[in-house]
């Protein structure tokens, strides 16, 4: 298969400080890949750079065969790459309905904001119902939901999910695991963080784990893997 988006020996960093050594994966077209490890090891940086709000110290990021290392965000947004970050980064004072119209702003979005908004809707109803309500007043569950809605009005051709069900209820998890299985079904390849490899598991065709900065293990989703395993993975040499 093609590779959607390459990650080839990459090392980023904050001011002084690395967190990335040499981190190197791919994404095939039409598959969706998941990254779990340690909290504090270089997941959320890794997806910072790859939507180019850290410029990387070395090696490449490309996808579909040109390099976007260096690039803007807006410019890597256009190309159809949208994270949706971790916690809660709605406008609270906005409205469900204002905040998803914005997630159209990029020129490629416009076009398609009036079926994508019906999409979102179909998706979370919990949304259309609440769309005259500030998003201030959402639960956590439907702050969520709100974030990866207004990730889907931007027109994903990749979409990054980091912890998208941080701190939720398992029932608001189960939701939301329904919800991200649409999403993958329909076409848009996820690259999406959790510390639930089960999840992971049900959801993606190949896994990384990111521990002190550098890929620990390369694992195919239909591996059988048991919780032990798991637990070496996370303990047995950090």
């Amino acid at each position: 298969m093609d590779a959607l988006l390459e990650v080839r020996d990459l090392w980023v960093g904050y001011a002084k400080t690395q967190v990335l050594r040499g981190v190197s994966l791919h994404l095939e077209k039409g598959q969706s890949i998941g990254l779990f490890g340690p909290n504090g090891h270089g997941k959320t940086t890794l997806l910072k750079a790859i939507s180019g709000l850290l410029v990387p110290w070395g090696g490449e990021i490309v996808l579909e065969g040109s390099r976007i290392d260096g690039a803007n965000p807006r410019t890597i947004v256009d190309r159809g790459v949208v994270q949706v970050p971790q916690g809660n980064i709605m406008f609270p004072e906005l409205t469900v309905l204002e905040n998803l119209r914005l997630g159209a702003y990029c020129r490629r979005a416009r076009s398609r904001a009036t079926g994508n908004l019906e999409r979102v809707y179909e998706l979370f109803p919990r949304l259309a119902e609440r769309r005259k309500q500030r998003s201030k007043t959402l639960s956590g569950g439907e702050r969520q939901m709100l974030a990866i809605g207004v990730g889907l009005m931007s027109a994903p051709e990749m979409l990054m999910l980091d912890e998208p069900t941080l701190g939720l209820a398992p029932k608001l998890k189960d939701e939301l695991r329904e919800a991200i299985s649409v999403i993958s079904g329909s076409g848009v390849p996820l690259v999406l963080v959790e510390q639930d490899v089960e999840f992971l598991l049900s959801l993606t065709d190949h896994l990384y784990m990111i521990s002190n900065g550098e890929v620990a293990h390369d694992i195919s989703a239909d591996a059988e893997l048991d919780r032990a395993e798991i637990m070496q993975m996370y303990f047995g040499k950090h």
